[in-house]
């Protein structure tokens, strides 16, 4: 097994930086999928690629998963898409991917964007927008159950962040089981991941901060619907997380003593594109979480 380090700048063949950024991660048979943005032309939508990795170490690139689209679509080069998260339908053997998706300049329009694939690598052909109600809609992640079912986990400005269940064809947002507010009960959570381990639901989170990090924080609980825990730092206070945004949480192996493979974005605000990503050992277990710092680590022998 590889050592994973606890920072690296993936690049492809050609020496270029591979774009994976806000990624979001797909166990695929005996290889994991990563779908990030690609942020060379910096914020607005460049597309998004997919990469596949063994060892999380080495990436091979599968192309591009969905294209820039035409002038006033859902993925016009103009708007602001990002947060890719793909979930396979048990109903239809489908691949859904999940998109936050805002207007061409602002953060207005703030929708959850479907796109769907028969094939895990896309391409994916874009669907449509929507909301829960009337409720904006801003970082996303897509979450699926033991039994199968499936929920949206979306930050909403005004409210705090909702977890919504989906529709049995995974394409609609039909209940809004919990919505919860950050410690300081202003906002919710942007960057959301939502985790089941060991009989427990472990929710993370980032605090808006724009592209400054910050402390990251989890709640806990037995069940979707609650009650969660108070909110608390993965990681020592004043370290903000090792400089990086929580972006995806992998679990290793079923042993809850080893730890699962945090992925965080170190972002460069001025070179988006040239971002590198935060991959250390995260500790979960029994409702706890400690994210621990290592220059580079062997997940085969737990964080050492």
């Amino acid at each position: 097994m590889s050592l994973i380090p606890g920072v690296q700048l993936v690049r492809r063949a050609d020496g270029s930086v591979a774009q994976l950024h806000a990624l979001g991660m797909l166990k695929d048979g005996g290889r994991w999928l990563a779908y990030g943005e690609i942020k060379t032309g910096g914020s607005r939508f460049g597309g998004i690629c997919c990469y596949a990795t063994e060892d999380f170490v080495h990436w091979r690139d599968l192309g591009c998963a969905l294209p820039v689209g035409a002038p006033g679509g859902m993925t016009s080069p103009g708007r602001i898409v990002e947060r890719p998260r793909v979930l396979r339908c048990p109903a239809n053997g489908l691949y859904v991917m999940y998109l936050h998706v805002d207007g061409e300049g602002d953060y207005r329009y703030a929708h959850v964007g479907t796109a769907v694939s028969e094939r895990p690598e896309g391409p994916f052909r874009p669907l449509s927008t929507m909301r829960f109600g009337m409720n904006a809609s801003r970082d996303i992640f897509a979450f699926q159950d033991q039994d199968g079912s499936g929920y949206l986990v979306s930050e909403d400005r005004d409210q705090g962040t909702h977890i919504y269940r989906l529709s049995r064809d995974y394409l609609s947002l039909v209940e809004d089981l919990v919505c919860l507010r950050g410690q300081d009960d202003r906002f919710g959570y942007e960057s959301p991941i939502l985790l089941h381990r060991g009989g427990w639901y472990y929710w993370f989170g980032s605090q808006l901060t724009g592209w400054d990090c910050n402390d990251n924080m989890v709640s806990v609980s037995r069940d979707l619907r609650g009650p969660w825990s108070p909110w608390k730092p993965v990681a020592p206070l004043g370290m903000q997380t090792y400089q990086s945004q929580c972006d995806a949480i992998v679990p290793l192996s079923e042993d809850p003593a080893m730890p699962c493979l945090y992925i965080g974005d170190r972002w460069r605000p001025d070179h988006l594109g040239e971002s590198p990503l935060v991959t250390l050992p995260i500790l979960i277990n029994d409702g706890c979480v400690r994210l621990l710092w290592r220059e580079q680590w062997n997940p085969e022998k737990g964080w050492r």
